[in-house]
């Protein structure tokens, strides 16, 4: 039986961006926005958009 076209990954979709962070890179983000206090937990991040 063969698989169907829209189960296939193509080069295009390694090659696409990430849209969602890992925490620590949320993190590191905010840092860069200045939007992160030193000390502030890591649990209930605010939402971030990659750059």
């Amino acid at each position: 039986m063969s698989q169907h076209a829209s189960f296939r990954q193509g080069r295009s979709a390694l090659a696409s961006n990430k849209t969602v962070l890992k925490r620590f890179e949320r993190v590191e983000l905010l840092k860069k926005r200045g939007q992160w206090k030193e000390g502030q937990s890591v649990l209930g991040l605010r939402k971030t958009k990659p750059e």
